[in-house]
């Protein structure tokens, strides 16, 4: 795996747009050598031009100033939003650019869906929130709820190497087939990292983990697992896109079959509409297992975490569905500290128990049952086995690009 656990780490939970943009703008905007920020969406709104402000100062300063935001995510940045910047110093890229087809965007996949903040190599954030101005909860009903955390310590060293080595990589030749298809040869028996312990001497031990279609596309998928197999009492995961492969739906039937209490907190006003229709072709295979699954519905939810035994909890920008598992470049942070996965457990419950509705094991008629058993079984097989079948097709290279003044 690309990760290995540091020991004395600091890790703050911060949830929503109104804990993080504070904490991150600061932390920018005092910047004194570097500022290297990595994120799916920026848009031109409120939050984007308090940014915008926070690395002007940066880079007003001497600081180095790196941004890389995604071409899908993010395609229509106006040149008032990035001359300002440019002029400033800052390097703006924009990760495999927007294609359109009659004004739509048509390569959605294989996007880079981190959300990185390292500042001066002391001060670190990763989770899912992007900036937009729809991730404040105060923003109204599409407010999204979501989490991310401040890092500290060691760690920050191995996300700072991290962020520099996406700058500083030459662009590859566009067609890498064959020698991703190696790379995920050589990959492919690599095993799950163990999950140390902490040590109460040393502090909270914390792994940076991420997802990429070359060495490590599994990294993710195999901390949440490895968790989950190993859960004794509890295992509470909240998730905005739950749609994930056979092997870790099996790993929670088992475990709830085992007596761990799980419990899934999802969307249940999603902002895409599919989300809700797929996550519901799931429900009766998790709870006639046991699982106990919750719906969100206050607003969308976004969040990306999860807290296993009040010692392990995981913050990311991953999804468990086939675009964040198979495809998307993903991060997360993995903290074993039971201070910390109180912390978040504690917020988790308040939702489920505050904002959330349990959902019962559905009773449909005889000829409904079939119907749905149909639509379930193929619509599982397909999107477990999508990204494999994308993979197999040959894939030019992603471009990082300049973004200059007239978005691409």
């Amino acid at each position: 795996m690309n990760s290995h656990w540091l020991p004395d780490n600091r890790i703050a939970l911060l949830e929503n747009g109104e804990a993080y943009y504070p904490r991150v703008f600061e932390a920018i905007a005092a910047a004194e050598t570097e500022v290297l920020l990595e994120t799916f969406i920026l848009f031109d709104d409120e939050v984007g031009r308090a940014l915008q402000q926070a690395l002007l100062s940066a880079a007003g300063r001497g600081a180095t100033v790196h941004v890389m935001v995604d071409g899908w995510g993010s395609p229509d940045l106006p040149p008032s939003f990035t001359e300002p910047l440019l002029e400033a110093g800052v390097r703006l890229r924009s990760y495999e650019p927007a294609q359109r087809l009659f004004g739509t965007r048509v390569n959605l996949l294989r996007r880079m869906h981190r959300k990185l903040v390292v500042v001066d190599g002391r001060l670190a954030f990763v989770g899912g929130i992007n900036f937009s101005v729809d991730q404040l909860a105060g923003s109204g009903p599409l407010g999204k709820q979501d989490y991310a955390v401040e890092v500290q310590g060691p760690l920050v060293g191995q996300i700072r190497a991290f962020c520099r080595a996406s700058v500083e990589a030459p662009q590859p030749p566009r067609f890498l087939w064959l020698r991703r298809w190696r790379a995920g040869r050589a990959g492919a028996g690599a095993g799950a990292a163990g999950v140390p312990r902490a040590d109460a001497a040393s502090g909270p031990l914390a792994a940076f983990v991420t997802r990429d279609n070359q060495g490590n596309r599994t990294d993710i998928e195999r901390h949440y697992r490895v968790a989950i197999r190993g859960a004794r009492q509890r295992v509470l995961i909240a998730n905005a896109y739950f749609f994930p492969g056979h092997r870790l739906l099996r790993d929670l039937r088992y475990a709830a079959r085992r007596g761990v209490q799980v419990d899934l907190i999802l969307q249940g006003r999603p902002d895409l509409p599919w989300v809700r229709s797929a996550s519901e072709l799931l429900y009766g295979y998790l709870l006639r297992a046991g699982v106990r699954v919750y719906e969100y519905g206050e607003r969308p939810l976004h969040a990306k975490v999860a807290v296993i035994d009040d010692h392990w909890a995981t913050v990311g920008s991953s999804n468990l569905d086939p675009t964040s598992l198979g495809l998307n470049l993903e991060a997360n942070v993995v903290v074993r500290d039971p201070v910390f996965a109180g912390q978040l457990r504690d917020r988790l419950e308040h939702l489920m128990q505050q904002r959330c509705e349990r959902v019962q094991v559905p009773t449909p008629g005889p000829l409904r049952s079939a119907w749905i058993a149909l639509r379930s079984f193929a619509l599982f097989h397909v999107m477990r086995r999508f990204p494999v079948w994308i993979r197999m097709f040959p894939a030019s290279a992603p471009r990082v690009v300049p973004l200059r003044g007239d978005a691409p």
